[in-house]
């Protein structure tokens, strides 16, 4: 497999080590911890750029900022300083045709970071996003949770929790453009989507209701039409139930998705629908082997499966039977206030 490595992050507010970069084992998934790297304050969430030589990493600060890492060694090594989103609380983040673009929770907007040619990410565009839901609490404003390009990277999507909906962008010389906004159900909380490898369905996960919603997508158009939505639990849950993260297997045969405070992984087939595009069917789930999964990782094999397991402090593998897709508990590594998982 080509994946040697694979980089953690957490919160270092809430005592984690940071960034950590830990060795894969290729035949069993094991991670074995190597260096780590507190530069960065809260790096929830990190993007690996092509090359796997530099790591980009969120501040997920109220001054919100992205720093550059190299990752040559067995130690993350801040490139340059953190630059500004300009933003508050960035939750994500995408590279895309030669930007950093951070989705930023707390402001409810999208940042476009130009890189220069010290790969160092440097302050650009911001899109405000607008709006509300109806949950006083979660939907008092917008609060965007993912950036993301699309297959082909023709267009940009933003899934944006506090009002409800999926924005397609263009990104035209470093700015973006909002060209349609879609609604999904109000009180639903969209958090993060995965397309299928037919490019032509995407899932978006919804975390005010443990629900999964299938759309149909027109690359061509810029089109996202949202369809059947999907329960990710087997039953109505008794008490906390949050969606974190969707991912689908390369050979589009599953959906996975994690869920914080049942702290589980839903497995679902995905099922061809009457309208010809991909459904899925809940088949199980299984536990994520800790305590409120953040995020959830799939090795680009797609053999393996990773939790960051946040409160319980861990990182759980998990070996993927090739026929069911049921996720089976391979072991686990101590990783406090576990953020995100990514593979170089």
């Amino acid at each position: 497999m080509a994946s040697a490595r694979a980089y953690i992050g957490s919160f270092t507010s809430a005592g984690g080590h940071g960034i950590r970069a830990a060795a894969l084992d290729p035949r069993t998934g094991a991670l074995t911890p190597l260096g780590a790297t507190d530069a960065v304050t809260d790096p929830s969430y990190l993007a690996l750029a092509p090359g796997g030589e530099i790591l980009y990493a969120v501040s997920e600060t109220d001054d919100g900022a992205v720093a550059a890492l190299s990752v040559r060694g067995d130690v993350p090594e801040l490139l340059a300083p953190s630059a500004p989103v300009h933003g508050s609380g960035p939750t994500h983040l995408a590279l895309v045709a030669g930007q950093v673009l951070t989705a930023n929770y707390g402001s409810g907007s999208v940042s476009c970071l130009p890189l220069g040619a010290d790969a160092a990410p440097r302050a650009g565009h911001v899109l405000q996003h607008r709006g509300a839901g109806p949950d006083p609490d979660r939907q008092d404003g917008p609060h965007a949770h993912q950036v993301l390009a699309a297959p082909g990277g023709g267009w940009i999507l933003t899934v944006d929790l506090g009002t409800d909906t999926v924005a397609v962008c263009a990104l035209l010389d470093g700015t973006l453009d909002v060209r349609r906004e879609v609604a999904l159900r109000p009180g639903s909380g969209p958090r993060h989507l995965a397309f299928h490898p037919d490019g032509d369905t995407v899932y978006v996960l919804n975390e005010l209701a443990p629900t999964l919603t299938v759309c149909h997508w027109d690359p061509v158009e810029g089109v996202l039409t949202p369809g059947a939505e999907v329960p990710v639990l087997p039953a109505e849950p008794s008490g906390d139930a949050y969606p974190s993260e969707v991912v689908v297997a390369p050979d589009g045969r599953f959906v996975w998705t994690a869920t914080r405070g049942q702290d589980v992984i839903s497995v679902l087939a995905v099922t061809p629908e009457a309208d010809g595009g991909p459904g899925v069917r809940l088949v199980t789930t299984v536990d994520c082997g800790g305590h409120w999964p953040r995020d959830l990782a799939l090795h680009p094999s797609g053999r393996f499966l990773y939790a960051a397991n946040e409160r319980s402090g861990d990182v759980t593998w998990f070996d993927i039977d090739p026929d069911t897709g049921i996720p089976r508990r391979g072991g686990s590594v101590d990783a406090l206030a576990a953020s995100c998982v990514v593979f170089g």
